[in-house]
């Protein structure tokens, strides 16, 4: 039998991590970029509000199962089945356009919701567990920043057609067929993801021996996730995570006109991927210092930029109402008023990717287990989406403007001492109380005995993530 090798490259974690962001830039990124062209039901904020609320709830109940989904199935499997739900949904909005089908927005939001939660616990386990401990900010950087430019790119379009026209008109069906296009496209790459048997690290170590998980193990698992003080201590910072999205699109839809919103997501799809990408390589990642003390470089930084750009905002918001979200009260970014406007969503976004990442960093730094990191992801996701249904309940009541800026506020102030309690407890590294299979050492097994490899029963290959195993076939790595 001829045996395939892959090159050595596309083992790497970093290549993983790229091929993950570009299949979420061309499935979650399109989906973004089509609503920022006042696709479907986003034309109609009360079923936009609905949508979004089913979407959020579906996905924070999948959310709460999918990293144990993700455990059984595989990265691969789970990134491709969570990537149709986007090809559905915006298949759904070219529908209502046309036909005026309100119900099938809000199915297909449902449906996106549950897939979307296995696509994120995939990302989240590829992403958090696949680097090494010293290059995990990073790793969430370079995913951010490619993901991110997917929104970038649509806001861009936006803003071209409504600097041309002075608004948006109906989305053409080439435009509709060319995003599916792209997204379908992004359905296809998931099927380039290699499981964590598969990829190498540079020191010569092998993620993970084992490709999938297995029923028993995995409610075993969410057993002890839910148990654990330190996950209980981030569930604030989880639901506030996204809390605000809606009141900050709310924002923009009732005080700006059309070619001011879209130059206003074109300011946050810059602010998100320029904040990640300083975050992840000039503070998570700084080589000078400690991996703790990063840790807290990280949670002071996002608190100075939460407190500093949320006081800015609040003291605009004081001087509106939702009454004033009218036709004739929207600001045009011509117009004296919108002076500081767009540098406030540029800030906003920044922010935004900077605490997504210090999250993220936290939950990578407690192990490097892809199975733990799996169910990590699944919870912040299921919490996350938790927030969002909640917030955008709140606003498709008319809950005042005010009311939703503080809220979000003081959702994220609250989750940053609990934040530092947790990275009390960040090691230096993990790989001394993990243990770490190199590849040398299973070519040299293998050569010495030309038989699969014997691993003395044990808890795990990488401590307490995976249960009593009596025999490790050992995957083969020339691929290497």
């Amino acid at each position: 039998m001829v045996d395939f090798k892959l090159p050595s490259w596309y083992t790497t974690p970093m290549a993983q991590v790229v091929l993950v962001g570009i299949t979420c830039f061309a499935t979650v990124g399109m989906f973004s970029a089509v609503s920022n062209l006042g696709a479907g039901g986003l034309s109609d904020i009360v079923l936009s509000d609905t949508s979004n609320g089913v979407l959020y709830g579906c996905f924070a109940l999948t959310g709460l199962v999918s990293g144990g989904i993700c455990n059984l199935l595989g990265p691969r499997l789970t990134l491709f089945l969570g990537t149709l739900g986007y090809a559905l949904y915006v298949g759904s909005l070219w529908c209502y356009q046309t036909q005026g089908t309100g119900w099938f927005v809000i199915l297909a939001g449902a449906l996106l919701g549950i897939s979307a939660a296995l696509l994120w616990s995939a990302q989240g386990s590829i992403m958090m567990s696949y680097p090494l401990e010293k290059d995990k900010g990073k790793a969430f950087a370079i995913f951010w920043a490619i993901f991110q430019f997917g929104s970038f790119i649509g806001s861009i379009i936006a803003l071209a057609i409504n600097i041309r026209s002075g608004g948006l008109s109906a989305v053409s069906t080439s435009t509709y067929i060319a995003f599916l296009v792209i997204i379908f496209i992004g359905v296809a790459s998931s099927f380039l993801v290699l499981p964590p048997n598969k990829v190498i690290r540079s020191d010569g170590t092998i993620v993970k021996l084992e490709a999938v998980s297995k029923p028993h193990e995995e409610v075993v698992g969410m057993i002890r996730l839910l148990k654990d003080w330190r996950m209980l201590a981030l569930v604030p910072m989880f639901f506030a995570s996204n809390y605000f999205y809606a009141y900050q699109g709310a924002v923009n839809a009732g005080r700006f006109d059309g070619p001011t919103r879209a130059l206003n997501a074109t300011l946050e799809g810059a602010g998100a991927i320029i904040g990640a990408l300083l975050i992840g390589y000039f503070v998570l990642d700084l080589k000078f210092f400690h991996r703790r003390a990063r840790g807290y470089l990280g949670l002071a930084v996002v608190t100075v930029m939460v407190i500093i750009i949320w006081s800015v905002a609040l003291s605009w918001q004081v001087t509106f109402t939702r009454a004033d979200a009218t036709d004739a009260n929207r600001i045009n970014y011509h117009d004296s008023n919108y002076k500081g406007k767009g540098a406030l969503y540029f800030f906003f976004f920044f922010s935004d990717a900077c605490y997504q990442a210090l999250a993220y960093w936290i939950m990578s730094a407690l192990t490097n287990d892809p199975f733990k990191l799996a169910r990590y992801a699944g919870l912040y996701k299921a919490l996350q989406s938790a927030g969002s249904a909640g917030s955008f309940g709140m606003d498709a009541v008319a809950t005042p403007y005010l009311n939703e800026h503080l809220a979000s506020w003081c959702m994220l102030l609250f989750s940053f001492p609990l934040a530092w309690l947790v990275l009390r407890t960040v090691k230096e590294t993990n790989y001394d109380v993990e243990k770490v299979v190199y590849v040398d050492d299973i070519k040299r097994q293998q050569a010495e005995e030309g038989a699969p490899r014997q691993v003395e029963k044990t808890d795990s290959i990488e401590k307490g993530s995976v249960s009593d195993r009596e025999e490790v076939h050992v995957p083969n790595v020339s691929a290497a």
